[in-house]
């Protein structure tokens, strides 16, 4: 079975800090993001990490979603985590989101969804030998200003022997 992963706008924008948008076909595959999120961190926004984020959709790093999306969900978050969720919604068995915010992934985790986000890849990253040090890349997240708990990189660290 195909699994189908969808990606929010903060962790393309953390990605993107660490140059870890080229991993996510290496890791998953195809990576899909709903049109919304991509208004969320382009054109008219200066979201950190824009110009990479364009550049791994003409690429074809990422994907947008081809699909109408449908409103299964009827929830107070923003445009871009509730069509993500939605896309997961209507795939259910078969699908992984990449999301950080909390209220986010407490929703989709509450609907059942699988999830996963930033902090996880850079681990999976370096458990397959696409980057040297997960360390090193939450050093630049960190001084990037985008958050991550000290216990959600503690236990990533503790993961991949660093």
């Amino acid at each position: 079975m195909t699994r189908i992963v969808i990606i929010d706008s903060s962790p393309l924008i953390g990605l993107a800090i660490v140059d870890g948008l080229q991993w996510l076909p290496a890791i998953f595959g195809t990576v899909y993001l709903p049109e919304s999120v991509t208004w969320e961190v382009l054109p008219h926004k200066n979201a950190p990490g824009k110009t990479a984020i364009a550049h791994a959709i003409e690429i074809g790093w990422l994907t947008i979603w081809p699909e109408p999306i449908k409103p299964l969900l009827d929830i107070d978050l923003d445009a871009g985590e509730t069509d993500c969720i939605n896309v997961a919604l209507g795939h259910p068995d078969k699908s992984l989101l990449i999301m950080d915010e909390r209220a986010g992934r407490a929703v989709a985790k509450e609907k059942g969804l699988s999830v996963t986000g930033t902090a996880a890849i850079i681990g999976l990253a370096k458990k397959q030998n696409l980057i040297p040090s997960a360390k090193a890349a939450f050093e630049l997240l960190h001084n990037s200003d985008f958050r991550i708990s000290a216990t959600v990189i503690n236990l990533i660290l503790s993961s991949v022997n660093e």
